[in-house]
């Protein structure tokens, strides 16, 4: 809808612009071929060719001023993708509000369609306006409304034909030439993203591993997700910061430095020498000392109480084991392709005694049994304080609300954090604004997602129970996948760089797609054999379908600059069926990215790209690009029209 109104405002500025133009343009005319009047006197003849002149030339400048708002504005367009279904819908609510301005209009008029039949796209404003009208005195019938709003649509639109259809739903046909211009624009202009409503600070927070941990299964989704959702911000043109808000504060690092200092008193000068796996190995053991030894938790909560101080020693450990753990990480990152900032739990520590003290003089801070709690209506309270003074996850959450609004500048907050954490969530932004820290302006999305499971439907393990690490999942992948590779005959004919490349990009593409390409709120099984099949909406079919698509115009032998030649001068021709289906489907892509940036889930954008190459095969099989003999295979006709649809 914002994207919607984005384009409405710019058109209406620039369709009253070019009105006034023309009136400007009339009067200049009419005021050039009015007649001198009859001569008085020589003086009163040149005062008033004089006043004729100064008037003109304002009147021309005004022209001349109007034309450069008018440029001004449709470059604004230029610098995005046409979203058809706004510039649809931006049409049909001009209409309806000049008609019918009692109608308030809260949400889009307009659908995508059924069905091919019932054209391209379908207003549904007749039903609800029919009920306000009918609220007022006014009985009129659905189908009516929809003749007037027919009746009153711009002759200059783009539309074909619009039919009334059901009890009262105008379904549109778009002009098969409006549709070639929009091909034309995509080829001349490139890939870009529809108008947003305005740059926005996006502060994305994902992934969020805990330190002295290896990274497992259970940190794939929120890893894949918001890096998705990160580059899909920033090609919309918005400002993203990247956040990986790891776990690397709290009891569990005293238990950790204390073991360690008994266990190996070198580690200070022996810490590069000590991997993740041997880290996580040291914490389990820690785990199992602070629950059972009565005296290694006494040295273990005096650690904690040294590293909150700031004891040299125990600073430097923790630091060394933040270290290691981030290069472990980085790896992860790097083979994924991941971009993040690390920003801990620690660095809001010192802005924690602050929203306790905030919340306690806005007088929203309860105290039951020595603990602190703020309670919101509907919501689980949060526990702010605990009653032995420490500090908890909600007031770690809150700090972290406040410190992204406040000092990041953060106009839209998203967390990408498993589905289990949504009472939480909700009850932190519930306070978070209530408090004051976000204005009802910003825009705050809890991204919530399912677990991954084995084939037997539970989370994915070992076959010991274990949690899959992460690097263990990707290097099966790279295992499976050079297999898929040879089964292929590629190591043939590939050099050994490019095979590799190639594995890489089969592997982590298929991981990556496997999750995106189902709904997130879904669990979904992990299966590599299905992932990497080559029917189906795979990673795999369509990277295939991409190769097979950009070996048309090299087997065409249609050089680049044939290519950009006849993107200037080919008319595109949509006359077949195919030709005009895939057309329609590749004009979509606005659409879905605003739809994207709408719920946030990435599966759309899959379901888009499967059901563009589908649709792209069905014109492949029925409409010849270059027709070649059979027997020599020389070339013997090109269709550029199609290969610029191809290109497209």
């Amino acid at each position: 809808m914002a994207s919607s109104k984005v384009v409405e405002d710019l058109l209406q500025r620039i369709i009253q612009a070019e009105n006034e133009t023309e009136r400007l343009l009339s009067e200049v005319a009419s005021l050039e071929s009015a007649g001198t009047p009859q001569k008085t006197s020589e003086n009163s003849t040149d005062s008033y060719q004089s006043e004729l002149r100064a008037k003109n030339a304002k009147l021309k400048y005004r022209i001349l001023h109007l034309k450069k708002s008018i440029e001004e504005e449709e470059s604004k367009l230029m610098e995005s993708m046409t979203n058809v279904l706004s510039v649809v819908n931006s049409t049909f609510v001009s209409v309806v509000k000049s008609l019918y301005p009692e109608f308030a209009v809260t949400k889009s008029l307009v659908q995508g369609s059924a069905g091919e039949r019932f054209g391209d796209y379908k207003c549904v404003a007749s039903m609800p306006i029919a009920k306000v009208l009918k609220a007022s005195g006014r009985n009129t019938n659905p189908k009516e409304i929809a003749s007037e709003i027919i009746a009153h649509l711009p002759k200059t639109s783009n539309f074909e034909k619009c039919e009334i259809a059901g009890p009262g739903f105008i379904n549109v046909f778009l002009k098969p030439q409006y549709i070639s211009s929009l091909l034309r624009d995509l080829l001349v202009n490139g890939v870009r993203a529809p108008p947003i409503p305005r740059k926005l600070r996006v502060v994305v927070d994902f992934s969020s591993p805990n330190i002295a941990k290896e990274m497992h299964v259970g940190h794939l989704r929120s890893t894949i997700i918001g890096e998705t959702l990160c580059r899909l911000l920033e090609f919309a043109g918005h400002d993203v910061l990247r956040l990986n808000h790891i776990g690397d504060w709290g009891t569990q690092f005293g238990m950790l430095i204390a073991h360690l200092q008994n266990k190996h008193p070198d580690y200070s000068s022996t810490a590069d020498q000590f991997t993740l796996s041997d880290l996580q190995s040291l914490y389990k053991e820690s785990k199992v000392h602070f629950d059972e030894d009565p005296e290694f938790k006494k040295q273990a909560l005096s650690s904690v109480v040294k590293l909150q101080g700031n004891d040299p020693e125990a600073k430097k450990i923790w630091l060394d084991i933040c270290e290691a753990s981030r290069k472990e990480y980085q790896k992860i990152y790097s083979r994924l392709g991941v971009t993040i900032m690390d920003r801990g739990e620690s660095f809001y520590q010192p802005l924690m005694p602050l929203v306790v003290k905030d919340l306690e003089e806005k007088g929203m801070v309860s105290v039951k049994e020595g603990r602190k709690l703020v309670f919101h209506p509907d919501q689980v309270p949060l526990t702010i304080l605990k009653s032995d003074g420490g500090f908890t996850y909600d007031t770690s959450d809150l700090a972290a609300l406040r410190q992204r609004i406040e000092e990041d500048k953060g106009d839209w907050l998203i967390y990408v954090v498993d589905s289990g954490q949504a009472r939480h969530f909700q009850s932190v932004f519930a306070v978070g604004r209530r408090a004051g820290y976000a204005s009802p302006e910003t825009r705050i999305d809890h991204v919530g997602f399912g677990v991954v499971q084995g084939l037997q439907g539970k989370r994915l393990k070992t076959r010991s129970g274990d949690t899959i690490r992460l690097v263990d999942l990707l290097d099966e992948g790279l295992e499976r996948s050079l297999a898929k590779q040879k089964e292929k005959g590629r190591d043939k004919v590939l050099n050994k760089e490019e095979l590799e490349a190639a594995q890489r990009a089969m592997a982590y593409g298929c991981i990556k797609y496997a999750d995106l390409s189902h709904s997130r709120i879904h669990d979904y099984v992990f299966s590599f054999d299905k992932m990497l099949e080559d029917k189906g909406n795979t990673a795999v079919y369509l990277l295939y379908a991409y190769t097979r698509i950009s070996s048309i115009a090299r087997f065409a032998n249609v050089s680049p600059e044939e290519l950009e030649e006849a993107v200037l001068n080919t008319p595109i021709d949509l006359s077949h069926e195919k030709e005009l289906k895939l057309a329609k489907c590749i004009i979509c892509f606005p659409e879905v990215i605003t739809q994207m940036m709408n719920n946030l889930f990435p599966h759309v954008l899959c379901n888009y790209v499967y059901e563009l190459c589908t649709t792209f095969t069905e014109f492949y099989d029925n409409c010849y690009c270059v027709e070649s003999d059979s027997k020599t295979l020389e070339i013997i006709s090109v269709n550029m029209s199609r290969i610029l649809l191809c290109e497209a």
